[in-house]
């Protein structure tokens, strides 16, 4: 069992890059998580943008509804507003779960970094 976590570890520690690497990882941490932050904001307008257009479709159906339009288009805008608001509710659990991922891949970038800063600080001592 301790071999094969021994192996385990070494597969993880391949994976990072190399302390000789690390301004050129840190820099490319940051695009990488700035461009997740730019497409989680543009993605919450996005639902917002939804929910508008549904509150839009409801009203034109409570309108049409109190001053009698035609049944069928009263009905047609009443399920594009239900049809509306079940997709914002789905676009917000879809946004809630892409937000955690961006949360959870900063914490794991930053604990990828501070491995390798412990790993060039030990190679600078032992180089010494």
């Amino acid at each position: 069992m301790v071999e094969r976590n021994e192996s385990m570890r070494d597969r993880l520690l391949a994976r990072l890059p190399q302390p000789e690497n690390l301004a050129a990882y840190r820099e490319e941490t940051a695009v990488l998580l700035a461009k997740h932050e730019r497409a989680l904001f543009w993605e919450k307008w996005t639902g917002y943008l939804i929910l508008i257009v549904a509150v839009v479709a409801m009203q034109a159906s409570f309108i049409g509804w109190s001053h009698n339009f035609d049944q069928r288009v009263v009905q047609f805008l009443a399920i594009v507003a239900g049809l509306l608001i079940l997709s914002a509710a789905f676009d917000g659990v879809r946004q809630f779960i892409y937000r955690n991922q961006v949360n959870l891949l900063k914490e794991v970038k930053q604990v990828q970094l501070q491995i390798l800063e412990v790993q060039a600080s030990l190679s600078k001592r032992d180089g010494r």
